[in-house]
């Protein structure tokens, strides 16, 4: 008996180890949201195009789109080039530039990346403004948009809204607030950072200047009161923008300009001109 103590323990042992890993994975699985996870999966390409598509209709009625040819080209041209040098189809976004102060840019479900002209008109050069496209693009391809909307309003409220009425489009006034005005989680706004960082090199443009950017944005704004939007607010930006220095560490970068000067002055110009 006392010869074979030694595997006893040694198969109690084991069995512990067994049991604690299958406890502890348990306990990891517990804490993914799954329903949400499946939910999201789970809508139809046809409902997501619809709730973008409506959400950028209630945008458009409500805020003075830019329309003039230039400005939008040149606009197109840079996130067409980001997208392009990171395997991502130009034909998916579907950029809008909008007439308002406010120094923001954000994604709609189905591609739709809405531009705000206060954003262009701080952007000191096209890197910075590149960074912020960057992020947004990133929101697009990670699929955040619509978890942040899962998580946010419920798949099944958002997919009523597409069934019109006027309750209907009080969700979708929700859905673009939801979408402009709030925070992503901050692993999410983590990855777009980081991704936004990583579409910028392949680029050949400078992910320091979007650091920079975001170092030196409003910790606090006044909310709007005109429109349907809320101010974004950015309280952790300076903390984003070390953790993407510290990324990026001693690297040095080569400036390969996207956009001619003569671009890049004709769309600071051609916005700023739309100031009504």
């Amino acid at each position: 008996m006392p010869a074979n103590t030694p595997s006893f323990v040694k198969i109690l042992f084991q069995l512990l180890v067994i049991a604690g890993l299958f406890f502890a994975t348990w306990f990891g699985l517990r804490q993914i949201d799954w329903l949400q996870i499946f939910q999201v999966e789970s809508v139809s390409r046809k409902t997501e195009e619809k709730i973008g598509n409506l959400s950028w209709e209630l945008i458009r009625k409500t805020n003075h789109e830019i329309k003039t040819k230039e400005p939008v080209r040149v606009l197109e041209k840079l996130a067409d080039h980001l997208s392009a040098v990171s395997g991502i189809d130009p034909d998916h976004l579907k950029i809008h530039l909008v007439d308002h102060d406010e120094i923001n840019a954000f994604a709609l479900p189905d591609g739709h990346l809405i531009v705000f002209s206060g954003l262009i008109r701080d952007c000191r050069n096209e890197a910075e403004l590149a960074g912020v496209l960057g992020h947004e693009i990133a929101h697009i391809e990670r699929k955040h948009v619509m978890k942040k909307l899962a998580k946010e309003l419920g798949l099944t409220v958002l997919v009523s809204a597409t069934a019109g009425g006027h309750h209907n489009s009080e969700i979708l006034k929700e859905t673009v607030r939801v979408l402009s005005s709030a925070a992503y989680d901050r692993s999410l706004e983590t990855e777009a950072d980081q991704t936004s960082v990583q579409y910028l090199i392949k680029a050949g443009i400078d992910p320091k200047q979007f650091a920079r950017f975001l170092a030196r944005m409003p910790k606090e704004k006044d909310e709007s009161p005109s429109g349907i939007f809320s101010v974004s607010t950015h309280p952790d930006s300076d903390v984003r923008s070390k953790e993407i220095m510290e990324e990026i560490g001693d690297q040095t970068f080569e400036s390969n300009p996207v956009l001619t000067e003569m671009e890049w002055k004709s769309l600071k110009e051609k916005v700023s001109e739309e100031i009504q």
